[in-house]
């Protein structure tokens, strides 16, 4: 939702006082719309399978648009500030509690590209919560991604979260 920045090193490996912008809000963003068909066996699983997918991807930050000297980014070509692709795509949720105090969900997202079916880029999304006491929320997340029109290497990231919880009455 804001700059991002990449903090160069010198030769000696120490901090530079360069920085290089590379991502801003909505550079890149996404669109995407499906039209396909759910399963959904319970509460606690569901299953979409989508036929005509299309997916947006923009730059809105002009400074960002992929040059010939940059490459693409984002999967968006050198010179253009907007992609389109046609794809088919599987997402899966499941969202169970353990116990009174644990539940665990998890969403995996599987976008298969028509130009390139071979070559998806899937994400999965793990996330725990305890309830330690009544006001006090204990969360841990993780995301796994892999999209090589990114970076060929999987991205990671996880969080843990501590949060005060307050009912409002109806």
């Amino acid at each position: 939702f804001d700059q991002c920045f990449k903090y160069e090193k010198t030769k000696d490996g120490t901090q530079a006082d360069s920085l290089i912008l590379i991502s801003n809000f909505m550079a890149p963003g996404y669109l995407t719309q499906s039209l396909g068909l759910e399963f959904k066996r319970d509460k606690t699983f569901s299953l979409r399978l989508g036929t005509g997918t299309a997916r947006q991807t923009f730059i809105a930050d002009k400074r960002l648009v992929p040059t010939e000297e940059t490459g693409p980014r984002w999967g968006v070509p050198a010179g253009s500030s907007f992609k389109n692709d046609l794809a088919f795509p599987i997402t899966a949720n499941w969202d169970k509690n353990l116990n009174e105090n644990l539940n665990i969900k998890g969403r995996y997202n599987l976008f298969a590209n028509y130009k390139d079916i071979t070559d998806p880029s899937h994400r999965l999304d793990l996330t725990l919560t305890a309830r330690v006491t009544k006001l006090i929320n204990v969360t841990f997340n993780g995301v796994v991604i892999y999209d090589s029109t990114i970076d060929r290497n999987i991205q990671a990231s996880q969080t843990l979260a501590m949060g005060l919880l307050f009912k409002i009455p109806n």
